[in-house]
């Protein structure tokens, strides 16, 4: 399994590899929004924030851990928001979908559906994966529930997983898509996009 850069695009998102050249862009709809409370990150409050964020997710990038991606919504062409493959493991075929985040304009649109439908696409039909998880706060339950929607299986909470930036003690709810589930996740995930 080789993951490496990659532009996948569909009919409303081009997810494309991000650069530094994103960073004023994604802050323009990142600065300030709520979701980053629910992030291992911390809270995105101006410009020089984004900057070190992009420049972490990148340094992941160049050691093999992560690919991150940019997302641009078609019609407009505004970047819509990121997301990235994390936790690579070649020899275990698998990874994680996560680090997802879209400015406001461009949430609980087609744009989400679309992004995981192009991720999980290519990890199963491309990279051949036989496991590919998503994880998020136990907090944010919208989260969950997008998650859930698109028929990942939830397997489990792992509590005190991580320590966030304000010192909160994260609680990490667990879901996964297996090379077997994705037929059916792949028909729902084009349902969703039909309506």
């Amino acid at each position: 399994m080789e993951v490496k850069p990659v532009v996948l695009t569909g009919k409303h998102v081009r997810l494309e590899s991000m650069t530094e050249d994103h960073i004023d862009a994604l802050a323009e709809i990142g600065v300030g929004q709520p979701f980053w409370h629910f992030m291992l990150y911390g809270d995105m409050n101006s410009v020089d924030d984004m900057r070190n964020w992009v420049l972490d997710i990148l340094s992941r990038a160049e050691k093999g851990t992560d690919l991150p991606f940019v997302a641009v919504h078609l019609e407009s062409g505004r970047l819509a928001g990121a997301t990235r493959y994390l936790n690579i493991m070649p020899k275990d075929r698998g990874l994680e979908i996560g680090g997802t985040w879209y400015g406001s304009e461009f949430q609980r649109t087609v744009v989400n559906t679309e992004c995981k439908y192009l991720l999980l696409k290519h990890a199963f039909e491309t990279l051949g994966c036989i496991r590919v998880q998503l994880k998020t706060d136990l907090r944010n339950e919208r989260s969950q529930k997008a998650i859930e929607r698109i028929g990942a299986v939830r397997e489990g909470v792992l509590r005190n997983h991580m320590i966030l930036p304000d010192g909160h003690y994260r609680h990490s709810v667990f879901y996964s898509i297996l090379d077997t589930e994705w037929p059916d996740v792949k028909k729902r995930l084009d349902e969703m996009m039909e309506r």
